[in-house]
């Protein structure tokens, strides 16, 4: 395994640069799989083609996917760069994979329903968000109280991806459910209080500067984890949001017991979204900013998986020629 220092100086420079907690894991995970690659051999000392040698090695022995490669090259030029401040040389350096081509999966409106019908209570209100306010999954699960804005219809996403806010819609259908949820998850929160338990975790400056707030309903996860865990470094019994596993089984089960053929993640809901939207003919700028993208030539992506064709176009199979003998694909008319 990786040098404890070395992984604690990697997690220190990564909190600098303000990574998610998640990409923080990502890169100590590939720097442990660099390091025994090349038996347990200090990353400094290796000679300038390991980097090539270890991304050779995911390619074409663990056959990995491209954008798995590219986090990879960008974990270990963030060790050398950032941690052991010795940058790659451009002679070793590696371009990046480039990435297939893939159209996103898409259900249809009745596919949707059907598995979200076959889904209930915690899972199936996150579920109906992700398809309801084109979230991701990771920014459903971190909700806070706070963010939902029930009057005004709005769910504020913080530090999504690309640590970028943003604002989207809120379904009507959803307000009672949420509200009534909410309602409960604040009387479970403060039994937690009340047993010396439930403190929140918070990011950045707050919790140094009202530390009242790790106990302040509007702090609170809107979906919190059902047990507690212990903050050895806060020396408290702090509350976690739900685990994503937790959605992500409920969907994958809940898509198999609908008897839907596609396969169906939580991702789904959101590419479902957006191509339901463009479907009923709203702006493709409206529909970039409900779903945070940089640059509109991602959301363009989904006009090449409606209904109707990127450009509306109909085959001319389907169009009407007068005088055209009938179309072999159809049985003739009989009068």
């Amino acid at each position: 395994m990786a040098s404890p220092r070395l992984l604690t100086l990697l997690r220190d420079r990564a909190a600098v640069r303000r990574f998610s907690p998640r990409t923080v894991q990502a890169y100590a995970r590939w720097v442990v799989g660099y390091v025994r690659y090349h038996g347990m051999r200090h990353p400094a000392v290796l000679p300038g083609t390991a980097v090539r040698d270890y991304l050779t090695h995911l390619a074409v022995e663990r056959r990995v996917a491209a954008s798995t490669q590219n986090q990879a090259l960008a974990a270990l030029r963030f060790l050398y760069g950032d941690v052991l401040e010795q940058p790659l040389p451009p002679m070793v350096d590696v371009a990046p994979a480039r990435r297939p081509h893939v159209l996103p999966n898409v259900l249809s409106r009745d596919a949707v329903a059907r598995v979200l019908g076959a889904m209930h209570g915690v899972p199936w209100l996150m579920a109906s968000l992700l398809y309801g306010s084109g979230l991701r999954l990771m920014e459903c699960c971190q909700l806070r109280v706070k963010d939902v804005d029930l009057d005004r219809l709005e769910i504020r996403v913080r530090r999504g991806k690309g640590a970028r806010d943003r604002v989207t819609m809120l379904p009507q259908s959803l307000v009672e459910p949420l509200a009534a949820h909410r309602d409960a998850a604040r009387v479970a929160m403060q039994r937690r209080w009340a047993r010396d338990r439930g403190y929140i975790a918070l990011p950045f400056a707050p919790g140094a500067k009202a530390v009242g707030a790790v106990r302040n309903p509007a702090w609170c996860w809107l979906f919190p984890a059902t047990r507690d865990y212990w903050d050895a470094a806060a020396r408290q019994w702090r509350t976690h949001h739900l685990h994503p596993t937790v959605l992500q089984r409920a969907v994958s089960e809940a898509g198999r017991c609908a008897g839907v053929a596609q396969r169906v993640g939580c991702h789904t809901f959101r590419h479902s979204f957006a191509t339901h939207l463009l479907e009923a003919g709203y702006d493709i700028r409206t529909v970039q900013e409900l779903l945070g993208h940089r640059d509109v030539s991602t959301t363009m992506l989904y006009t090449h998986v409606l209904n109707r064709g990127g450009l509306g176009v109909r085959s001319p199979l389907d169009l009407d020629t007068p005088g055209a003998r009938p179309s072999p694909l159809r049985p003739p008319r009989r009068d």
